[in-house]
């Protein structure tokens, strides 16, 4: 049997006024909206109720003060939902601050923690 790696693992949670404002759970609906053009289809995809992930992204959007979805209702065309140029760059600098908290992470529990002999 192969040795283990120690891993760190961190969660990012972003608080405004102490109440938390977006975490990984907005960050996964908005990429999964994103890539399948539907609330909808990306609260099935999480196994979620419609209302629960319509409900989250709408409390990040007031404590944020900025929509993160465009939405259309249905009808003929079918409705949907894109993100907006504000939720795009909250959603691409929290995947960014994601990675460089990691990596530094990473480096910390190296310098602090030798002794545990981390791989990689």
């Amino acid at each position: 049997m192969g040795e283990l790696a120690l891993e760190l693992r961190m969660t990012l949670r972003l608080f405004f006024g102490g109440e938390k404002c977006f975490g990984p759970g907005p960050a996964a609906l908005l990429e999964a909206t994103d890539r399948l053009g539907s609330l909808r289809a990306a609260a099935a995809e999480a196994d979620m109720a419609y209302s629960k992930a319509w409900t989250s992204l709408r409390a990040c959007e007031q404590a944020l003060g900025f929509p993160l979805l465009e939405r259309e209702a249905g009808g003929r065309r079918g409705g949907g939902s894109r993100l907006t140029k504000e939720g795009r760059d909250l959603l691409a600098g929290y995947r960014e601050l994601e990675r460089r908290m990691d990596q530094e992470g990473t480096r910390l529990l190296r310098e602090l923690l030798p002794q545990l002999a981390i791989e990689g």
